[in-house]
């Protein structure tokens, strides 16, 4: 029967499947290098070299579990006679291969922009995808569907070209059973080269990782086990990171979000004022000169700051904009490897402040220029408390192709301002999301040279000009205004991709309501705004499980706490720890109070994860 194969063409095929496999991956990784950005930092030989050999391990890994199905094959053909093995491994090797092309190639497309290897997150992006792709121009999608026909292409012809030729079937049941036992026996090194041998800890990405050079890690690891890996950790939130024994755990935790609603310090002017919110696209502090000290990008909220209540030691929640949102109106931190915005059941049970707002008789608004449905935040935006909702689909098929993201921003806040004109509600909260500093940074305006400063800039003097004609409408002298970023920007991309002043970011109140001009210099999180805002109008915070009241008699240990890709920083007045999951270290860690401050970040992230478990 010539669907069979005979034994030696059985373990050849297995051989040549699991050591094909390895050699692509090896192969895969100064491509990545090079794709990825790589050659801008002139690494040596000998780094690319290591980043081959440490990534081997994992390498060897998926490999195993690439071979397993082809011995599963073999095995069944070996007693069922009839199955056409050789067809059906080639088949399963076509899959293979387009699969694995399109992870290849994902993560090396990707990664400029994301800074972090592909994980479970691109899967909810996929289903939008339309602005999946809105960063990258026509060309650039055309160019990475080739690539992956291409990869395709020779991934398949090298695993294909491992399957033997057909051979002599065993006709006799007992010549069937050593060679059965034979290829049994192969499951213990695949299933132990999967498990990352006997040591106590079984296979994880931070077996590749080998330097304090993030880029290099990351090229180590081999993008098809980092995908599998964060999808597989998709159950029990409570046990992702489960850090400390819960008594230890409760130890640390008590105390860090312990704050009162009473205010020992009044910003406004009014308790009842109308409020408004923009949440403005990457604008972190890199481009801000009373943060980075650079000046010309941002000149309008630079002017705006010196009359505003400045928070200038406030840091972002987190590094997309989904998690920023929620930190910006649940009061809730960002979660690593977990945006609870894609959970609507979960982001459901969340606080919120227009949810507050409404139980006050405030009239809910939210505007933005792209496609409200991305990344969930249609249905997030209804549970949370909003009731008016604009978004690309509510202005002209003309304007929604001013931007590769939705409508341009000069657009967007004109709309917004005649909103405000028109409105006739005696109290509203508006939030406003803008769009258009974010890749391809393609902006109708023309200031600088670079594509990123400019689309800045772009933004900057789109906001000043909405801030200059919204105080000269009536609104100004009853109005909240407050501009913060949903996340910080990487400018220029040197050092790590989550250092803190990345997540340095600008966070302003303005407007009549706003009693006085003054700098609130001690160190804030984002989603401490939530229930600042909400106590300074005497509205009660107690829900808000994750937001601090700054201005409460009991805030007395001012901290800031942000989450990356897989991993949180941690700071207060003693310094700075930047804890890396998946390498199981520290990052930065100065060293006076580095352990309390460790332990103080593990509880968070361990009691976020408690809490999204039980919501």
């Amino acid at each position: 029967m010539e669907s069979n194969i005979s034994n030696k063409g059985r373990l050849t095929t297995l051989f040549m499947h699991y050591f094909g496999a390895v050699l692509l991956f090896m192969l895969e990784k100064p491509l990545f290098m090079v794709f990825a950005g790589g050659l801008r930092h002139h690494y040596s030989i000998k780094e690319w070299i290591l980043v081959i050999w440490h990534g081997i391990p994992i390498d060897l890994s998926v490999a195993g579990y690439i071979t397993l199905f082809p011995l599963l094959v073999i095995l069944t053909g070996i007693w069922i006679q009839s199955l056409p093995v050789k067809r059906v491994i080639q088949v399963y090797d076509g899959l293979m291969a387009l699969l694995l092309s399109s992870i290849f190639v994902g993560d090396a497309a990707l990664y400029p922009f994301w800074g972090f290897k592909l994980d479970a997150s691109v899967l909810f992006y996929l289903k939008t995808p339309k602005e999946a792709v809105a960063s990258v121009s026509p060309w650039m999608v055309v160019i990475g569907i080739a690539a992956i026909l291409l990869v395709t292409w020779i991934i398949y012809k090298v695993l294909s070209s491992a399957v033997r030729p057909a051979g002599i079937p065993y006709n006799k049941v007992l010549m069937r059973v050593p060679v059965t036992l034979m290829h049994i026996a192969l499951f213990a090194p695949l299933l132990l080269a999967i498990r990352g041998g006997v040591s106590e800890s079984t296979m994880n990405v931070g077996h590749a990782y080998f330097t304090s050079d993030q880029f290099l890690n990351h090229s180590a690891v081999n993008p098809g086990f980092s995908l599998l890996s964060s999808i597989s950790k998709t159950s029990d939130y409570s046990e992702w990171y489960d850090y400390l024994d819960e008594e230890r755990r409760s130890e640390v935790f008590q105390g860090l979000y312990d704050t009162s609603e009473s205010i020992n310090d009044t910003l406004l002017n009014t308790t009842r004022p109308n409020v408004m919110i923009l949440v403005m696209e990457g604008m972190g502090g890199d481009f801000v000169n009373a943060i980075s000290g650079m000046k010309d990008v941002t000149p309008n909220l630079d002017s705006l700051i010196k009359e505003s209540v400045f928070f200038s030691n406030c840091y972002a929640g987190s590094f997309r904009t989904d998690r920023g949102l929620v930190c910006v109106m649940n009061g809730h931190p960002g979660l690593p490897k977990t945006s609870i915005m894609k959970l609507p059941v979960k982001s459901a049970a969340l606080p919120s402040i227009p949810g507050k707002l409404v139980e006050q008789g405030y009239t809910t608004y939210f505007t933005y220029g792209g496609d409200i449905n991305f990344t969930n935040m249609n249905s997030w935006l209804y549970q949370a408390g909003f009731r008016n909702v604009t978004s690309g689909a509510d202005f002209t098929a003309s304007e929604r192709h001013t931007n590769a993201w939705g409508v341009n921003d000069d657009i967007t806040f004109s709309h917004l301002l005649e909103e405000v004109r028109e409105c006739s509600d005696s109290l509203w909260f508006k939030a406003f999301l803008s769009l258009s500093s974010h890749e391809p940074f393609e902006v109708p305006y023309h200031r600088f040279d670079d594509k990123i400063t400019n689309s800045f800039a772009y933004t900057d003097s789109c906001l000043g000009a909405f801030v200059d004609s919204l105080r000269c409408l009536p609104v100004w002298d009853n109005l909240l205004l407050v501009i913060t970023p949903d996340h910080g920007f990487r400018y220029p991309q040197q050092g790590l991709s989550f250092d803190p002043h990345v997540h340095h970011i600008p966070v302003l109140w303005l407007g009549g309501a706003v009693r006085e001009p003054r700098v609130i210099d001690r160190f804030t999180a984002q989603s401490d705004m939530a229930a600042t805002i909400l106590a300074q109008m005497g509205i009660s915070t107690s829900e808000f499980r994750f937001s601090r009241n700054v201005f409460s008699d009991s805030y007395r240990y001012p901290f800031s706490f942000y989450t990356f890709s897989n991993g949180f920083c941690f700071m207060d007045s003693t310094g700075v720890t930047l804890y890396d999951h998946d390498a199981s270290s520290c990052l930065i860690n100065d060293s006076y109070g580095s352990q309390e401050r460790l332990d103080r970040g593990k509880a968070i992230v361990q009691t976020l994860y408690d809490d999204l478990e039980e919501r």
